[in-house]
């Protein structure tokens, strides 16, 4: 392996396989979602990450104007476009592997709706703000996919959606410092990634099957989530000698406060939520200018 690959003092071991990516079924979308993470018993392992989806919408559906409240959310884009707006005036079209950064902060009002022909297909990551940066005022920024960070190898290539991997970084510098990388491994292929020791990860495989933390560990398939522990980095296998594998690998600091997420409102306490509920109604305190 060359320089820029990690040497692993302490590789990170599997702690458990997340397997309820279960579908919800809407009005021309659907979704899998990794629900509320911060309800599980190893929530701990999670932090900073509230939940994670991966849905597709058929067009002319979507997701109309709804508030937001605490959190960033990165938005990545894999199939079709989506059109988004939000109540500062910032408008975006997101194509296929294009990325948008949006902190929510003390409150954010946007949509996102199709923008495309048949299937639109994203996956949308939230991720915890300190009380202290929870009143931030909201921002976003975009990406588009020939500007995404990208490490290219000769069994397999990283799109750096953000942080580092491989001495390549990416243009997005979120709040709550996290790494979200996309990795395609040829068959047969292996790859270390570095995780710094204090953060939490875990990986999200898209296609194919992956082996995560040893050689000789059970495999990992297609919408499953593996949680991983402690350690200085990561190593993975595709073993297949046909298929490709693609995984996310996603880890962050954790913020290591409690968390109370309802709906669309990520905060500390009840009180916090139902204040937030109320702002939103009555367009104050970050939502002013809903009206």
């Amino acid at each position: 392996m060359d320089h820029e690959t990690p040497s692993l003092e302490v590789p990170r071991k599997v702690l458990s396989v997340i397997f309820h990516l279960l579908p919800i079924l809407s009005f021309k979308f659907h979704v899998k979602k990794c629900r509320c993470w911060n309800c599980r018993e190893d929530a701990k392992f999670l932090d900073p990450f509230i939940l994670l989806d991966e849905f597709t919408v058929s067009s002319p559906a979507g997701f109309p104007d709804h508030p937001h409240k605490g959190f960033e959310a990165i938005t990545y884009m894999l199939e079709g476009a989506f059109a988004t707006q939000d109540f500062n005036g910032h408008k975006s079209i997101l194509k296929a592997g294009d990325v948008q950064w949006l902190n929510t902060g003390r409150g954010i009002i946007h949509s996102e709706m199709s923008a495309a022909e048949g299937q639109n297909k994203a996956l949308q990551l939230w991720i915890n703000l300190s009380s202290e940066h929870k009143m931030l005022e909201p921002r976003s920024m975009e990406v588009e996919s020939r500007d995404v960070a990208r490490v290219e190898k000769g069994d397999f290539n990283v799109a750096v959606i953000v942080g580092e991997s491989h001495g390549v970084r990416s243009a997005v510098d979120t709040v709550t410092p996290i790494m979200f990388l996309d990795f395609t491994l040829k068959p047969g292929a292996q790859v270390r990634q570095g995780v710094p020791r204090s953060w939490n990860a875990f990986a999200y495989v898209l296609e194919g099957e992956g082996v995560f933390g040893h050689p000789s560990a059970p495999p990992a398939t297609e919408f499953q989530a593996v949680l991983l522990g402690d350690g200085d980095g990561v190593e993975v296998w595709n073993h297949s000698s046909e298929k490709s594998l693609r995984f996310l690998l996603i880890g962050g600091l954790p913020v290591g406060e409690p968390v109370v997420h309802r709906g669309p409102f990520v905060m500390n306490t009840e009180a916090e939520v139902e204040e937030a509920i109320q702002d939103f109604r009555n367009n104050r305190n970050g939502f002013q200018r809903r009206s």
